[in-house]
């Protein structure tokens, strides 16, 4: 089956003629690079001026990370214009929102078998996975609703938040690279893979805590991939962003 292609659809309220208002380029970048090359990632719902800079941002290279980025495409047009323009079928979106009742699923895509298939079946596989908002809100303030009310079948990726680029990065690893989500919280949940699935599992890291030496440190309050040595996976220069974010609070 054909790889699945992966949708963010901007939540924030703009004015077809206002200026763009993003976070720094490299988180958008990391998506690319979370989903890697062979499948596409579209960003939706922009306004002009988002889509002049996401075009040149995107036109630089991003020399931190080794392998190749997915290919994207930039739209004004929101996900149900788009979907109804390409006749891409509603019910093979699926959007991943916190208050959907089953979590994702290595089966999900069509590209892996699992125990819990049988109860995510009644709309698998999908050809789309559907993100809304670009940087989570602490605290949460439910950017899917309106997406939620477009009756999307929806799955979720456990109870703490993660921002887009760490979802999107987890949907890939699960729905192509076969690993489980493997979080506590869903031992024997409906719907949960399972270690018997013979796949392996992603490991998380909850609310870390970044330390910047000469005791200066802060908490994020999302929840990452571990890249393996207790250190959150996130775009290289976000830590840099970050640690000036901590310093500028500190200015009077």
């Amino acid at each position: 089956m054909a790889r699945p292609e992966y949708i963010i659809e901007h939540m924030e309220e703009e004015e077809p003629d206002a200026p763009a208002k993003f976070p720094p380029w490299a988180l958008l970048e990391h998506m690319l690079y979370h989903v890697g090359a062979g499948s596409t990632v579209h960003f939706t719902s922009l306004s002009e001026a988002s889509l002049d800079a996401l075009n040149q941002a995107f036109a630089e290279p991003f020399p931190s990370l080794q392998n190749q980025p997915a290919k994207y495409e930039l739209h004004a047009k929101s996900i149900t214009t788009l979907a109804k323009e390409r006749n891409w079928p509603m019910e093979r979106i699926c959007l991943l929102d916190p208050k959907a009742t089953l979590p994702l699923s290595v089966s999900d895509a069509g590209l892996h078998k699992s125990s819990a298939q049988a109860a995510h079946t009644e709309e698998a596989p999908f050809t789309h996975f559907l993100f809304g908002g670009i940087l989570g809100d602490d605290p949460p303030r439910d950017r899917t609703a309106s997406l939620r009310q477009l009756q999307f079948p929806g799955r979720h990726l456990g109870s703490i938040q993660m921002s887009t680029d760490t979802a999107l990065g987890v949907t890939k690893r699960v729905v192509e690279d076969g690993l489980r989500l493997g979080l506590a919280e869903l031992e024997n949940k409906q719907g949960a893979d399972t270690e018997q699935d013979g796949t392996g599992k992603l490991h998380f890291l909850d609310s870390p805590t970044l330390h910047f030496g000469k005791g200066e440190s802060v908490e994020l309050p999302y929840r990452y991939l571990d890249m393996g040595n207790g250190q959150p996976l996130m775009p290289p220069t976000m830590r840099d962003l970050i640690y000036k974010d901590f310093n500028r609070s500190f200015d009077f």
